[in-house]
């Protein structure tokens, strides 16, 4: 395996480019292949998360010499996660047959919450972390009043005990029901 390459980008195009010599079904078909085995890397602080289903995964493409790019947002610009994501994607496509594989970190647009999957959603619920309630950039999300339903019992009677729980993309909660704590994912 080559050395991982990794570059930050401020508005590349997110737009697959097809390699020389592979045209069509069979350039849809190495694409897909790309992309699921990109797409079963999890997030490392969450790990029932997959990254397609956080919305890190943007796009997979390949260069002019038919060598895979995967290309991710993070969720947000310090997140101490992103490395090892790299890592993980470049170890995961070669495993897959894309030797010499590369990550470019694209920051626009930028993630959201709005970017994750139902599935994904309903993961973080599973794992007992309440899954962002609404859309980013809503009022609600903006001063806090959202009424965030307990991830163990699903009561809607919860209080927010802190801004921050274990991370600082997740508010620490208690649910006045069942009585325990949980993390809340942030609508960001």
């Amino acid at each position: 395996m080559e050395p991982a390459i990794s570059s930050t980008e401020a508005a590349a195009p997110v737009s697959p480019a097809v390699p020389a010599g592979v045209a069509g079904a069979a350039a849809d078909e190495r694409r897909a292949r790309a992309w699921a085995a990109a797409a079963g890397v999890v997030d490392p602080e969450i790990p029932v998360l997959s990254i397609a289903d956080l919305g890190v995964l943007r796009d997979i493409r390949f260069d002019e010499a038919g060598r895979v790019e995967a290309v991710i947002t993070p969720t947000y610009s310090g997140c101490p996660a992103m490395n090892m994501i790299a890592v993980e994607i470049e170890t995961a496509l070669d495993a897959a047959g894309f030797p010499g594989a590369r990550v470019t970190t694209v920051l626009s647009p930028a993630w959201s919450t709005d970017l994750m999957t139902e599935a994904g959603r309903r993961a973080l619920a599973g794992y007992g972390i309440a899954p962002p309630v609404g859309r980013a950039g809503g009022r609600r999300a903006l001063f806090g009043e959202t009424a965030v339903a307990c991830p163990h019992c699903g009561s809607p009677e919860t209080e927010r005990i802190s801004e921050f729980g274990s991370t600082a993309c997740k508010a620490l909660y208690r649910c006045r029901a069942c009585r325990e704590p949980f993390d809340y994912f942030k609508c960001i």
